[in-house]
């Protein structure tokens, strides 16, 4: 393939960032993302905040079905633990009198850790089924957490169906009570968690990870443990989607269990799907698309009917038919997704005006 792209050393070969309009288009998003706060309202803000959690959270699933190619349908409720468990972490840190600015720092890896080791638990599973099979039972484990979330046992902890008023996030002394400054966190977490899990994929394990996917069997003759690299992957998925959970509470003023159930799972499979999975900038390119399709929704019907209460109704319908008609056509028409729509454009741009085609 003709894609005008020269490497002459190991270091060229070895960049993730292999041509310069890649180059521009990563540093391009980055100082968007620096000057956005600046220049948007509220509403943008508040859109912005969404993608950036979505994206934290789809990163996650490519972890787990992207590069190691085991289905979930699960992943929602492990962003319920980060937000329950970051909220409920806070409170007892407040309790125990530890000084606020220093709880983010505590609470934010103690919520990943423990969706890191819920996500164990669900992995072993994986050791033994794969395919649907593996899908329902990570979507019955997710059902199981939102279950003892609203259990009127665990109410106490966890505000049952009432949920919990979640906390403002003090970083020495940096309270983080404006959605303008929580944007500057999720914004960094984000961009810190992309490459993280990018460069992840550079090492032993991500090429495990990637090796299993292609053909377990195989991987494990040639000395990949499955029963390790499996259950790996599950905790760095799930700790993904426990940092999203946080980033979620830190956000909203209440979380409340009925914003992490179904619909939430599927969103994110949505996401993986349309924005390629197994590629970097696929839950960049994903994310993008799910958190605007309800506001182009919105929009739409609002233009068409007008703010009333019918078109509120119909609209949750047809968010969820909008969302499985994007996984079917990308899946019959470019099941690579947009990240690889991205990748012709740049290499037609980067080899021309010399080859076309």
């Amino acid at each position: 393939m003709i894609n005008g792209n020269l490497k002459a050393t190991y270091a060229a070969d070895e960049r993730i960032n292999n041509n310069a309009y890649k180059t521009a288009f990563v540093w391009g998003f980055a100082a968007l993302a620096a000057l956005f706060p600046f220049v948007a309202n509220d509403y943008l803000i508040l859109i912005a905040c969404q993608y950036g959690i979505m994206v934290v959270a789809v990163v996650g699933v490519n972890v787990l079905t992207g590069y190691t190619g085991l289905i979930s349908l699960g992943h929602g409720g492990f962003v319920a633990i980060g937000a329950y468990g970051v909220t409920i972490i806070h409170a007892g840190l407040t309790a125990l009198s530890v000084p606020a600015g220093l709880q983010p720092f505590i609470a934010i890896p103690a919520a990943m850790a423990l969706a890191a080791g819920i996500g164990l638990l669900v992995g072993l599973p994986s050791l033994r089924v794969k395919g649907v099979y593996l899908a329902v039972a990570t979507l019955s484990a997710s059902f199981i957490i939102i279950f003892l979330i609203e259990l009127d046992a665990l109410a106490p902890f966890t505000g049952g169906k009432n949920g919990l008023t979640t906390a403002d996030p003090s970083f020495f002394g940096w309270v983080l009570d404006t959605q303008r400054e929580v944007y500057a966190l999720i914004a960094a977490c984000a961009f810190a968690t992309v490459l993280l899990v990018q460069n992840l994929f550079r090492t032993r394990v991500g090429r495990a990870f990637i090796a299993i996917r292609e053909r377990d069997y195989s991987a494990e003759i040639l000395g990949v443990s499955l029963l390790r690299y499996k259950l790996t992957s599950f905790a760095i998925s799930a700790a993904c989607c426990g940092l999203a959970g946080a980033l979620f509470a830190y956000f909203y003023a209440r979380v409340l269990p009925e914003q992490f159930e179904l619909l939430l799972s599927l969103q994110l499979v949505a996401a993986l799907v349309v924005g390629g999975m197994g590629r970097t900038m696929g839950p960049v390119f994903g994310a993008l698309v799910i958190v605007l399709a309800p506001e182009f929704l919105k929009l739409t019907l609002g233009a068409l009917m007008g703010s009333t209460v019918e078109a509120a109704q119909i609209r949750a319908p047809l968010q969820e038919i909008f969302f499985g008609a994007l996984i079917i056509g990308f899946i019959m028409f470019e099941p690579l997704g947009i990240a690889q729509i991205s990748d012709r454009v740049f290499r037609a741009l980067n080899r021309w005006p010399f080859a076309r085609g």
